[in-house]
């Protein structure tokens, strides 16, 4: 069940939780300011506000998600608005925008990019000029106002704006079976980017179509499963060879510095993803990925559980970090420094690293599933139980 706290944005909800006037007030600028084109530079006061109200960094997270949500449907409405005043008239088919990576999973921080893309109604050929140039401009005018709003443009041009993101559902159903028929690292990199998708606006009956062929691409899709589960292998958790507490030192801002995200976060989403689609899971965030491994009997009793405790701790060590930041005035990032932390809070950070390193050991072993043909249909909701050998513990080491 979806907490009454996801509705702080949403506009039809019925009910929302009780506001103090200070949340009240701060949730009413952020929706204004949201359509005028900014406000996501208030994010850092929202959570600090949400994590004295006592919740968990993870919801803290959807919120920021939710809020985020508001602001891509607000530069849409802007962008629809200004292709008709300049004569582009009504969008010539039905479309979807969708945001993929931590957008897609709500999962999103202080830091987000765009990772946008857009899924077109079906046209015949012959009106592909007349529809690809009108989508086109829509596409770079509802990203530049995302940018102006503080969503800034994709470093890796992962938006609605490049042709690659941007195609008739019929075609994207297509592109997945190519990319997926292969194991060409491109592909595969771009897949794990795409997988994680989510509807923000438009005609979400286009996204299933997509992402079932996702699916039933999977049962022939063994080396792209294999070379996922290679790529795992390239950004290790933030442990040295002896599991101390050490970054990879890739733009660090100083020798200490871990970045948090990359070796910590994003090797726990990636291997759950490749689980998710081995196992035929459709869910996209982190947490109920978790918990429908574990009730599907792929993780042990009580290890998705577990697991989601190690995921609400990472987040919510990143989180404070970027908060402080941003409210210092920087601008804020992924990384944490070790030393400022507690005895007991690096040990229970290298704990942690150590289940998210459990975890994609596991998901490096679960491509055989398919290649052996243990797996079952990849179009139902439910994986044949499988548990894994792999221990994750609930809590470190006294």
């Amino acid at each position: 069940m979806q907490s009454p706290w996801r509705a702080l944005f949403d506009a039809n909800a019925k009910s929302r939780p009780y506001l103090n006037a200070e949340l009240d007030a701060l949730l009413s600028m952020l929706r204004q300011a949201a359509g005028a084109g900014h406000g996501r530079e208030r994010q850092a006061e929202l959570a600090q506000t949400l994590s004295g109200l006592a919740l968990p960094a993870w919801l803290i997270g959807e919120i920021i998600s939710d809020h985020n949500d508001l602001i891509y449907h607000c530069a849409i409405e802007r962008a629809l608005d200004q292709m008709r005043a300049d004569g582009w008239g009504e969008p010539p088919v039905g479309f979807c925008v969708i945001v993929m990576g931590s957008g897609g999973r709500h999962e999103s921080l202080l830091a987000p990019d765009q990772d946008n893309g857009l899924i077109l109604g079906s046209y015949p050929m012959h009106r592909h000029n007349e529809v690809d140039t009108w989508f086109r401009t829509f596409a770079e005018l509802f990203t530049e106002y995302l940018d102006q709003s503080g969503i800034p443009f994709c470093r890796g041009d992962v938006m609605a704006s490049r042709p690659l993101w941007r195609k008739p559902v019929n075609e994207w159903q297509t592109q997945m079976r190519l990319w997926m028929a292969g194991r060409r690292v491109k592909q595969v990199q771009q897949c794990n980017i795409l997988f994680d998708f989510a509807p923000v606006y438009g005609d979400v009956a286009l996204v299933e179509p997509v992402r079932e062929a996702i699916f039933h691409s999977v049962p022939t899709a063994g080396l792209f499963l294999n070379e996922m589960a290679e790529l795992l292998d390239e950004v290790p958790v933030a442990l040295d060879r002896l599991d101390r507490l050490q970054g990879d030192g890739r733009e660090a801002p100083h020798p200490r510095a871990i970045n948090l995200k990359r070796q910590g976060l994003l090797p726990m989403t990636a291997a759950l993803r490749l689980l998710a689609l081995v196992y035929g899971c459709r869910e996209v965030a982190t947490r109920e990925r978790l918990f429908w491994l574990e009730r599907t009997g792929v993780l042990k009793p009580r290890q998705g559980q577990a697991l989601a405790a190690v995921f609400e701790r990472l987040v919510k060590l990143l989180l404070e970090a970027q908060t402080e930041r941003s409210l210092k005035g920087a601008r804020p990032d992924n990384w944490i420094d070790p030393e400022q932390l507690s005895a007991l809070e690096r040990e229970q950070l290298r704990f942690d690293l150590k289940a998210v390193r459990s975890l994609v050991r596991k998901a490096g072993q679960s491509t055989s599933v398919v290649s052996s043909g243990a797996r079952g249909n990849s179009r139902t909701k439910q994986a044949p139980p499988r548990r894994s050998d792999l221990s994750i513990q609930s809590r470190p080491p006294s």
